[in-house]
């Protein structure tokens, strides 16, 4: 709620965008050694801009997003390889079954599933989780599939 305002938090619809940008913005940060924090103060083009000036490679915020991204993919290759699946894609098994015992949500109980099918749709991976061969070639990774 505080990186999506206006994002209703009962609604399944539109998270998995704000999942993957996250994660791509975070993922690219991480490789940079900056704080994770700099994300609440600072957008993905003033990372880029930053990203440019310590690198020298030209960076813009799509390109900034993109190396998070190809990092994203990387690791889900790797974990992949080492055997998990699709299956592995979860949550704790209290977070799925038990509903909220209090507060604003009391009572419900996530529904990962139905934002499974869209997030794999958004990273371009099959519905096996598994990245598509055009999605892996789109980021220069064809050579690791």
């Amino acid at each position: 709620e505080i990186l999506s305002p206006g994002l209703d938090r009962l609604v399944y619809e539109g998270k998995a965008a704000v999942t993957k940008f996250l994660q791509d913005l975070t993922a690219a940060l991480d490789s940079t050694g900056t704080c994770l924090f700099t994300t609440f103060g600072l957008q993905a083009k003033d990372l880029a801009q930053l990203y440019s000036a310590a690198t020298g490679f030209d960076c813009d915020d799509k390109e900034f997003l993109k190396i998070g991204e190809r990092i994203w993919n990387m690791e889900k290759l790797f974990n992949l390889k080492s055997g998990l699946t699709g299956k592995d894609d979860t949550l704790p098994p209290r977070i799925l079954k038990e509903p909220i015992p209090s507060g604003p949500s009391k009572g419900e109980v996530e529904d990962l599933g139905k934002m499974l099918g869209e997030y794999y749709s958004l990273r371009g991976w099959g519905e096996d989780s598994v990245p598509t061969k055009d999605r892996l070639k789109d980021l220069g990774l064809e050579d690791l599939s």
